[in-house]
């Protein structure tokens, strides 16, 4: 072990560098400006990965952006891995939040700031070095694989076509994905459980013209405020979601897990601090690990309309907009829900205004068996690192594709996630903890110590 740490220590500045040309690349998967830093990031990964030892890396073109794949088998007969991440990031914005360049890695107290230095060009990283590790000191024993998408914050349309195309190549005894995150720096987990996600956008018409707010005002309906009535309305005052049939496939968690849940170390007011808040809200009945794990939730993720720059305009405008997204748990179907809500926005819209629903992406909800043997090997890796077993927990978040590698490719998918709350993902000055970056590299290396050992 004080080899594997030596030799993180040695090359340590050249990983960091490694890293942020990966970072400096601004792949937002959402824009369409940044079409041609989507290839230039994949094709940066196919470098680094015939760098770290991959015996072919390639770039394969989609209708979206491009698939990164790279593998180097050692043994035909030996346990594969597929590990799987992806280069796209979010926007940045509002850029006036930022405290360093969103783009430009800038260290701080022990911490990488910079859009994707967690989610998920930082955590990507470590599988990178951790076979480069392996492979270098002779101690590959399994053969892998990496697939490195561009959309996964767009729903990974793609990737799924690529799974469906390749089943053959991508063929492994599990997919290996960092993309998650622990409780906290202490306490090592690993994630069993993602929450499924649907993503819709609304349009709400009024006057087929904007109009002067004291000539019309109150005697036509304004869609903004047509629009905050009905989306007020899709939660009670239960915070439970008041679509019709809405919960009628939610799977219901038996109190055994229930209290297995609470056994996870959370601390509530530590919890308000951090997000400087003085209570929380969510579905009654319910604790916040339960809200963020085991329930659906309804948010608005975005709202706007009529006049919004400097100064005043006094104008009653002719539509409205929102983004917004519900995730959902085990056993309700994205396209299900997104069916429903649809059905239910419309029904309850005055006949004062049109609406338009139109869907963006979605996918199901997963959970990961904890008795597989890359469970088992996960297990003895963070106590190698941590010293501790980890503690199995379910994540609020969405990785819609993982579902998908369950029905297309029939492999199961292991959440090694070194990601923190404070990391801050999708939001300004997001970061990521030099410490869980190396120490993550070494869990990795030692997962592969015992995957072998218990797949043979």
């Amino acid at each position: 072990m004080n080899d594997l740490k030596q030799y993180i220590e040695t090359h340590k500045e050249r990983f960091l560098e490694e890293l942020f040309s990966l970072l400096r690349i601004p792949s937002v998967s959402s824009k369409t400006e940044h079409k041609p830093d989507m290839l230039k990031c994949a094709e940066r990964w196919k470098e680094l990965l015939f760098a770290a030892g991959c015996d072919c890396a390639e770039v394969h073109p989609t209708e979206g952006a491009p698939v990164v794949y790279g593998e180097k088998i050692v043994n035909k007969n030996a346990p594969t891995v597929l590990v799987y991440g992806h280069y796209d990031v979010m926007p940045v914005e509002p850029l006036e939040l930022w405290k360093t360049s969103p783009f430009e890695p800038t260290i701080i107290d022990g911490r990488i700031y910079c859009r994707g230095a967690n989610d998920d060009k930082g955590q990507s990283f470590m599988h990178a070095k951790a076979f480069e590790y392996l492979l270098k000191n002779n101690e590959l024993t399994c053969n892998v694989k990496f697939m490195l998408e561009g959309e996964e914050e767009v729903g990974s349309k793609n990737l799924y076509t690529f799974c469906e195309q390749n089943v053959e190549k991508l063929k492994a005894d599990v997919i290996l994905v960092s993309d998650t995150s622990m409780i906290d720096s202490d306490t090592p987990s690993i994630t069993v459980g993602l929450r499924g996600l649907t993503y819709l956008e609304v349009e709400v018409t009024g006057p087929n013209h904007d109009l002067h707010s004291g000539l019309f005002g109150g005697a036509v309906a304004n869609p903004i405020n047509i629009l905050c009535k009905m989306v007020a309305s899709i939660t009670d005052e239960k915070n439970r979601i008041t679509i019709p049939h809405f919960y009628d496939d939610v799977l219901t968690v038996s109190n055994e897990e229930r209290a297995l849940m609470a056994k996870a170390p959370f601390n509530e007011e530590k919890y308000k601090e951090a997000l400087d808040v003085k209570e929380l809200c969510g579905e009654e009945g319910f604790s916040t690990i339960e809200r963020t794990g085991i329930r659906p939730s309804f948010d608005l993720c975005g709202i706007w309309g009529g006049y919004t720059g400097e100064g005043t305009k006094t104008v009653l405008p002719s539509k409205a907009y929102a983004k917004l997204s519900m995730r959902i748990v085990p056993n309700q179907d994205p396209d299900k829900i997104s069916a429903l809500f649809q059905q239910h926005f419309e029904a309850i819209a005055p006949k004062c205004v049109k609406v338009k629903v139109t869907p963006h992406h979605g996918g199901n909800a997963y959970v990961s068996p904890i008795e597989m043997p890359a469970y088992k090997a996960a297990e003895k890796a963070f106590e190698e690192t941590y010293g501790k077993m980890p503690i199995p927990t379910r994540s609020g978040g969405s990785i819609p594709i993982i579902s998908g590698f369950d029905k297309i490719l029939n492999t199961k998918s292991l959440l090694l996630g070194f990601g923190l709350e404070a990391d801050a993902i999708h939001s300004p000055n997001e970061s990521y903890k030099l410490e869980h970056l190396f120490k993550g590299i070494e869990t990795i290396v030692w997962f592969y110590r015992y995957f072998e050992k218990k797949k043979s």
